[in-house]
């Protein structure tokens, strides 16, 4: 039997037998096609009504020594800001998010607004609690508008022209491109679970064509055939690479629909088949790549127990460049591009954004990352080499 031959046998065996566990497979091929959609419909749903909730709603802020700033206390009202009675420790209220932002107005406030000098104003809050981030900017940007008019009034009471104040007129000019901004979203979550998807896609099949065919004892009559070592192994990679590929391709298709029916930052999102062509091409190393580590990493276990044990280790590598670069974000350089799922997350982030990918920077990524794949290829073909590996235990 020729090498090709037996791979076609081997894959064809290990699809039969994994579509015998309906509920294994079944959650293989529709976990990320159904998770997906409930994270950017559900994550940008919450997203948007909380913000409007907490931008459209009147504002309520306890305040201490509101007595001292009447006007201050009226202006705000009528951006939307109810000055309300402080708690007895508003600080506590705080952390203990009773309360978003507080506001506290210094005892001498008046006599300093009198006398011209800056009256003392503070905004209180925990830059910890995510909830804060909203309502401290609305006061903080009411605060410094009132503080802006207040002081024009100032210089044009003294017939001075209030832009003398102002020597610089401060602009900004965002220069991204309206696809990199509808990716942005997609930026922050996608890259994690597409390349988690693609680097544990076959898991399933991988450890029970492998370690738990040992434990069955199933794997030495396998082995006893003279069907070449190599050609076994291929073909059980091929066969986990064929159904994570599946599951991989309904996941893209399922963001891709999501994004059509979701809200409206969702439908902003520009997920045509071309980009899913792209980012599947992207993920195709990290499916071979870790395909072929389940493969070795089985092989070497002594039963399916220990093998599954290695999943909780493995599901925190893709986690590492997230980490790390919203930690320390660096910018793109040609050698990321060689190191396993630092180089997935910024090409996935490219084409997200619809950025143009060199030539050599796909030669580099698509070297280093099938040339890894093949050296893990390698090593789980001379795991099988070892007569051992059929003996359970």
């Amino acid at each position: 039997m020729s090498t090709l031959a037996t791979m076609w046998t081997v894959l064809c065996k290990e699809l039969r037998d994994i579509s015998r566990d309906r509920r294994t497979l079944a959650l293989t091929l529709f976990l990320g096609p159904i998770l997906f959609p409930a994270l950017i419909l559900g994550s940008g749903s919450l997203a948007e009504k909380r913000a409007r909730t907490q931008q459209q709603q009147v504002l309520e802020v306890p305040t201490i020594g509101r007595e001292h700033a009447p006007n201050l206390v009226g202006y705000l009202a009528t951006r939307g800001i109810k000055v309300v009675e402080a708690p007895e420790d508003l600080a506590d209220a705080l952390r203990e998010q009773r309360v978003d932002v507080g506001l506290r107005i210094s005892d001498s406030y008046a006599e300093d607004w009198r006398n011209g000098r800056p009256a003392l104003v503070e905004v209180m809050l925990d830059s910890s609690q995510r909830d804060a981030s909203i309502p401290a900017g609305r006061l903080t940007s009411a605060l410094a508008a009132y503080g802006g008019e207040v002081g024009s009034l100032r210089l044009l009471a003294r017939g001075i022209d209030a832009s003398v104040a102002s020597p610089l007129s401060i602009g900004s000019l965002d220069v991204v491109t309206p696809d990199a901004k509808r990716g942005l979203m997609l930026s922050l979550l996608l890259p994690y679970f597409l390349i988690i998807t693609a680097f544990l896609g076959g898991a399933a099949l991988v450890l029970d064509a492998t370690a738990g065919e040992r434990e069955r004892q199933s794997l030495e009559p396998l082995l006893a055939t003279p069907a070449p070592r190599g050609a076994i192994v291929s073909g059980k990679i091929a066969a986990a690479c064929a159904l994570g590929l599946v599951s991989l391709l309904l996941s893209l298709l399922a963001i891709k629909f999501s994004a059509m029916l979701g809200p409206a930052s969702a439908r902003n999102l520009d997920i045509s088949m071309l980009t899913i062509g792209k980012l599947l091409f992207v993920l195709l190393p990290m499916l071979f790549i870790g395909t072929a580590l389940l493969t070795l990493l089985a092989a070497s276990a002594k039963s399916l127990k220990e093998a599954q044990s290695h999943m909780s280790w493995l599901m925190l590598l893709p986690m590492v460049p997230t980490i790390m670069l919203m930690v320390s974000p660096v910018k793109t350089q040609l050698w990321q591009f060689s190191v396993p799922f630092l180089a997935q997350n910024q090409l996935l982030l490219k084409v997200i954004r619809h950025e143009p990918i060199s030539a050599q920077v796909w030669a580099v990524y698509l070297g280093a990352g099938l040339g890894l794949a093949a050296l893990l290829w390698f090593g789980a073909v001379r795991r099988y080499h070892q007569e051992k590996l059929a003996i359970s235990g």
